[in-house]
């Protein structure tokens, strides 16, 4: 099994760190340059950093936010939200990003994935995948897009596949029922996805206690372990998180 690693993450809006429960009820939750500096400090593995309102708001993400972050990490970042094309690609990963996460516009477009991962390098592509329970799908587990406020009647699994087929390095999939609430990771929609690909899955959604780190990894099969409220509101350090999967017997990175 590969390393854990954890990945703090910043959504971003209006300039600001936020963070919401099932993508609403938003809060504020600090300055991205001190949280990521911070975080940096404490022992994060990687950062994201997710313009939430980019695709809603129809623009790109905010290059200066990815600039400002970037100038005090050393940490791989991956930045996504409003990213639909390779110049948009471009643009951040100039920027200072390490790497990118695109959603809506690969479900839009499936080759964006395929070609970005040409250009790039399947190491640079992330797809991130928001989903949310529907017993209509196949894999109990409905696609939705634009920042949570579209179903599109896809099962988010089979996507997944596609995803990896297209050239894709890892896959984020996010949980819209889990999402805030650090009532625990959604770990059966986490371990749907880490069966169907053989990527790198990041846990993403739900984080409020030590054990659901460890759940997240031997059970949902991630080895990457994305949290936000419970690192923004200091209700857990990361050398905490750390120490705890190791005490559990998991190599950590």
């Amino acid at each position: 099994m590969q390393p854990i690693k954890i990945m703090p993450c910043l959504d971003m809006k209006n300039g600001k760190v936020v963070k919401g429960v099932h993508f609403v009820d938003i809060k504020e939750a600090g300055d991205p340059v001190e949280n990521a500096a911070f975080y940096q400090a404490e022992g994060a593995d990687e950062l994201a950093m997710l313009d939430i309102a980019a695709t809603l708001e129809n623009r790109k993400t905010r290059l200066e936010w990815v600039k400002n972050v970037s100038k005090v990490i050393k940490i791989p970042l991956t930045v996504g939200g409003g990213i639909a094309s390779l110049e948009d690609i471009d643009m951040v990963l100039s920027a200072g990003a390490s790497k990118v996460s695109m959603n809506s516009a690969a479900v839009k477009d499936p080759s964006l994935i395929r070609k970005a991962a040409d250009k790039y390098g399947k190491d640079k592509i992330t797809v991130a995948i928001d989903a949310k329970r529907n017993t209509a799908m196949p894999s109990g587990f409905e696609l939705v897009v634009s920042g949570g406020t579209l179903p599109v009647a896809k099962d988010a699994v089979a996507w997944a596949k596609v995803c990896q087929e297209m050239g894709a390095g890892v896959i984020l999939p996010t949980s819209m029922d889990g999402d805030g609430t650090k009532a625990g990771y959604d770990i059966p929609f986490t371990k749907a996805i880490s069966s169907a690909v053989t990527l790198p899955v990041v846990a993403s959604g739900g984080a409020g206690k030590l054990e659901d780190f460890y759940e997240a990894a031997v059970e949902g099969g991630a080895t990457i372990l994305l949290a936000a409220s419970v690192f923004h509101f200091r209700l857990l350090k990361i050398q905490d998180v750390k120490t705890y999967l190791r005490e559990k017997g998991l190599s950590v990175a």
